[in-house]
């Protein structure tokens, strides 16, 4: 059987760009998304353009009992994943601390870092057993910095860069490589989920200059995961060239 990537937040944005992108170099994919609808979609599509074999499961990572029941009941030989892109995360609210909700804040920590953990936990003992694998997980500048009123969104991902180093450390005795992906501003559903729904608002965050796009992303990716057996790329940080830091943006 060819190559296997496992993609988590498959069905738009970085995660439908990586799809595509690891399809095209002939990789058969297992996607997970939580739209039904969007995931069949998208795996007709794979399988007539790219001629490759998609696996498609509907789950929301948060959910503990679920993802561990659809990943360990999987056939036998979809278990051989070569890579795992932990792509599902998000952004709820733009507020600071005292004015936060709370709902949002359990549905970041959820979904960035307890989702990923799931995924992880399960993906990871497959590549242990088999002595080989290659882990992505898709951090953000927001682990890198924080910046006014991110607080609990630049928590997760100040997570998620703390759990790339202690993945790497624990899974150095397999063979197994693990990378940071840290982009900057993309242009995806982000901020639309961030504004939940205010396609204006969102769209405001991207006015007078050129974001990175998902595609920007997903190149640098498969950069990463095409390098030589002996070669890992431990952390890449992306950003637009009109963005500096967090803050600092250059508008026309």
């Amino acid at each position: 059987m060819a190559k296997i990537a496992l993609i988590t937040g498959a069905t738009s944005g970085i995660g439908a760009a990586c799809a595509n992108t690891f399809a095209v170099q002939g990789y058969h994919l297992i996607l997970i998304g939580r739209r039904e609808t969007l995931l069949a979609q998208q795996a007709l599509h794979i399988e007539e353009q790219y001629g490759v074999k998609v696996r498609k499961i509907q789950a929301d990572v948060r959910d503990k009992e679920n993802i561990n029941y659809v990943l360990e009941t999987l056939p036998l030989e979809w278990k051989n994943v070569d890579v795992l892109v932990n792509n599902a995360g998000l952004s709820q609210g733009l507020d600071p601390i005292d004015k936060g909700n709370v709902e949002d804040w359990d549905t970041m920590i959820d979904t960035n870092v307890k989702g990923l953990l799931y995924v992880t936990k399960v993906v990871s003992s497959w590549m242990v057993s088999r002595k080989s694998g290659h882990i992505i997980n898709i951090g953000s500048i927001a682990g890198k910095e924080v910046y006014p009123n991110g607080n609990v969104y630049c928590a997760t991902k100040h997570a998620v860069d703390a759990l790339n180093k202690g993945m790497r450390i624990d899974l150095l005795p397999h063979g197994i490589k693990v990378t940071a992906i840290n982009p900057g501003m993309v242009e995806t559903e982000f901020s639309i989920v961030r504004f939940k729904g205010d396609e204006g608002r969102a769209k405001k965050v991207y006015d007078g200059l050129e974001p990175l796009i998902a595609q920007d992303i997903a190149d640098a990716i498969w950069y990463v995961v095409s390098r030589p057996a002996h070669v890992n790329i431990n952390d890449m940080l992306i950003m637009p060239t009109a963005q500096a830091t967090a803050t600092i943006i250059k508008r026309d």
